[in-house]
């Protein structure tokens, strides 16, 4: 048990910047004071989807008013290629450009303004050659831009083929736009020894730190990267935040003045990664109680011209494609599809939301299909002892589900509620109401092994002070008050006394990127170990000192307890260093038991998983599509929670994130390449009008079974994926104007036009009925 600490782990802190934003004092990139000389940087980009530059003139960008230096590839010093995994992320493209939108050369100018005005002078000749701009494009010619990769559980093609029932059919999910708050920026500047400085918004400030130096072919020692803050990143500055620090950093180090690079925000949508559009195709077989046998799916993702981080976002589509049910038999094939759009990347959830869209489809069609509520197949489904093994080996050790949705269905009114909606239905023609309860399984821990690490510097003062440094970064989420109220709680003091410094290179090397849910899985560990290591010097000091055994000594409310007496934390602290006891140390953690054996398609890639289950009730216009979201009840399994403050407000704000992306953001492309849905007029995202009144999120209390950070869960993207029930609900609504026979495909983002063509769909369908049924008659 940790010593009692005001404000500590349990408590719902108030996040460590609350005051800062409200005051409009917290520091974002932009907000740094110009430095003297400070130049500004604007990108020349590609106009067409694919080919090669003939003529590039850049006589008038180079004498345009301001302008100080202008870069293209040949003039990158070290390293061309900035991928953040595989090579094909060139820094600026060079002969070949793959993406309207691409990045050819670079300005540096004086102002703003006029590097933007300056890059619009650039006369460019290009050779088109033929480009792939679809999904259906990539498969049609077999074009991926990495080797296809399966999951095999049993013979999923005999139990199909075998089975009382099957089905097939496909959903087509679109990606989503990141549009975080605080657009894509990084400031360098040059150091006294020809190193780089660089502030950024990035995810994975050791990123930058190497691909900087890689590009300007230095020492990864000579570069600095710093993270105070972001204005929001939901994976959207994992990989793609590296590019702007790099072209800041080489026109630093050309014209040895400070730079600053900010994206417009048009500019931004248009040349940074998105979430993936993914093709789900599937067949399934199923028994007469909705039992799955077997089921078959191709994944097929939407990868754009480069590889960025696709690999591990296909895996994980695969690994969530079984979501919380137990397939029997199961092929996972999952693609990584290869068109001339922008190289789509990281976001919240990674692939996983796209995997749980297939098999939330596949429930709902068995359940249309048989006559059942989707609630009763979903729980008929659930993994649980006996039925516990994943299509990738790993076998489902904590089954919270079953109790947690019998939890939400009783305290949500699950049942009466449907019998009301479709006592409702049944009364009224232009309004329909909808109801889904739908659950969440979300494995937590890097795909790739080695990022499961984490370090921590911490310090402590002779005035009782302490200062802690680790590899995660602040962007909104609460990872910081999180981290300082471990570190408070492990020496027994107030949150106040600890205060959790930038992300820096040089404080904490080789970070991990704050991603996959885990930064306060692993920095708070590793924060923690630090931590561990004084506070043993401090006993071991204190049982030397007062002649006492450590069984005396404990550290409660900013005091330190030391047999019959006290002293107050500050005073201890003072004394030990007049003792010579080292009052900092470095902490390491390593996520354990995880491994994964990509020849066989089998391992335990999730130290744990996060569950949760959410109830949506809706009401749609079958005259125009429209409709309106009239309530959610969210349950959530975060573990023992750190802060439930914190987690609740990570759990609204994921929600209505995933709502979002299912309902109202939709990215289009022209039939040239050119991205449509380019600014806030034409994409939208959700607004504070598009949350239900009644919006209720309990949290499920219930342990961790692994030994995590005070065995609590992650929160940061699970509850991304708990908006499916808003999807399933309108759906649901569609399906009960054929007196719920029929499913509609509901393609995502579900928009009031793709729920009326899924009204026109379900009259097409009782209209097949309804003919079908006279000439039976008629045959009679």
């Amino acid at each position: 048990m940790e010593p009692q600490s005001n404000g500590g782990v349990g408590h719902s802190t108030i996040h460590e910047s609350a005051h800062k934003h409200v005051r409009g004092a917290a520091e974002y990139v932009d907000d740094l004071p110009l430095l003297p000389g400070t130049l500004f940087v604007a990108t020349g980009q590609s106009t067409k989807p694919h080919a090669r530059i003939v003529a590039l003139d850049l006589t008038a960008v180079k004498n345009a008013p301001g302008v100080v230096d202008v870069i293209v590839q040949a003039d990158i010093p070290g390293k061309v290629d900035v991928a953040p995994v595989y090579s094909g992320d060139p820094l600026l493209a060079g002969e070949l450009v793959e993406f309207i939108g691409q990045p050819i050369f670079a300005v540096a100018a004086t102002s703003f303004e006029a590097a933007q005005r300056a890059v619009l002078l650039a006369r460019i000749d290009y050779d088109e050659l033929p480009a792939q701009l679809t999904v259906e494009d990539s498969l049609a010619a077999h074009s991926f831009v990495l080797p296809e990769h399966q999951l095999l559980l049993g013979d999923p093609d005999t139990s199909i083929s075998t089975a009382p029932h099957q089905l097939s059919s496909e959903i087509y999910v679109r990606g989503q736009e990141h549009f975080y708050l605080e657009g894509q920026i990084s400031e360098a500047r040059l150091t006294e020894d020809g190193g780089i400085h660089v502030v950024s918004s990035s995810q994975h400030p050791t990123e930058l730190q190497k691909l900087v130096a890689e590009v300007l072919a230095i020492p990864f020692h000579l570069v600095v990267a710093e993270v105070r803050r972001m204005g929001g990143g939901f994976g959207g500055k994992e990989s793609q935040a590296a590019p702007l620090a790099c072209i800041a950093a080489l026109f630093a180090q050309r014209t040895r003045r400070p730079v600053r690079y900010r994206m417009p925000r048009r500019d931004d949508m248009v040349q940074t990664g998105k979430r993936h559009d993914f093709l789900n195709r599937w067949r399934v077989g199923f028994d007469d109680e909705g039992k799955l046998l077997g089921v078959d799916m191709l994944l097929a993702g939407k990868c754009g011209f480069s590889a960025d981080l696709s690999e591990g976002i296909v895996d994980r589509a695969m690994f969530h494609a079984d979501n919380a049910y137990f397939l029997n038999n199961a092929r996972i094939l999952g693609v990584r599809c290869k068109t001339h759009t922008v190289s789509n990347t990281a976001f919240r959830g990674f692939g996983g939301p796209k995997g749980m869209m297939a098999i939330e489809t596949i429930v709902e069609d068995i359940a249309r299909y048989l006559g059942k509520d989707p609630l009763d197949i979903r729980k008929a489904n659930l993994y649980q002892p006996g039925a516990d093994e994943t299509p990738y080996g790993q076998k489902i050790e904590q089954h919270v589900l079953p109790a947690l949705i019998e939890r939400l269905e009783q305290s949500s009114n699950y049942r009466a509620r449907r019998a009301a909606i479709t006592a409702f239905n049944k009364t009224h023609r232009t309004l329909k109401k909808g109801l889904a309860l739908t659950p969440v399984k979300f494995g937590i821990s890097f795909t790739a092994k080695h990022l499961n690490q984490a370090g921590a510097l911490l310090q402590i003062y002779t005035d009782g002070s302490l200062l802690i440094n680790h590899g995660g970064t602040e962007m909104g989420q609460g990872l910081y008050t999180k981290i300082q109220q471990i570190v408070a709680s492990a020496f027994g003091v107030s949150v106040q006394r600890v205060m959790v410094s930038s992300t820096r290179t040089d404080k904490v090397p080789n970070t991990s990127p704050t991603a996959a849910s885990s930064g306060t899985d692993l920095n708070g560990m590793a924060a923690k170990d630090a931590c561990d290591k004084i506070k043993a010097d401090l006993i071991a000091f204190a049982v030397e000192h007062f002649k006492l055994d450590a069984a005396q000594i404990s550290f409660v409310q900013d005091q330190v307890v030391l047999g019959e007496q006290a002293m107050s934390f500050a005073e201890f602290i003072k004394l030990a260093y007049l003792n010579r006891v080292a009052l900092s140390a470095t902490g390491h953690y390593r996520t354990p038991k995880i491994y994964y054996d990509r020849a066989k398609a089998k391992g335990q890639p999730f130290l744990y998983f996060s569950n949760g289950a959410a109830v949506a009730e809706v009401t749609l216009d079958c005259l125009t599509g429209e409709y309106k979201v009239e309530q959610i009840d969210v349950l959530h399994d975060v573990g023992k929670s750190l802060n439930p403050a914190i987690d609740i407000g990570q759990i609204e704000g994921g929600f209505i994130q995933g709502m979002g992306w299912l309902t109202t953001e939709e990215l289009l492309w022209d039939q040239q390449g050119r991205l449509i849905s380019n600014s806030p007029a034409n994409y939208k995202i959700p607004t504070a009008f598009d949350v239900p009144e009644k919006f209720t999120v309990e949290l499920f209390d219930e342990p961790n079974l692994e030994n995590t950070i005070h065995l609590s869960k992650a929160v940061g993207e699970p509850p991304l994926m708990l908006a499916i029930c808003v999807w399933s609900a309108l759906r649901d609504a569609c399906s009960s104007t054929t007196d719920y026979q029929f499913s509609p495909r509901l393609d995502t983002p579900a928009t009031p036009e793709r729920i009326y063509w899924a009204l026109q769909e379900c009259a097409e369908f009782i209209e097949r009925k309804a003919k079908s049924e006279v000439k039976a008659n008629g045959n009679t």
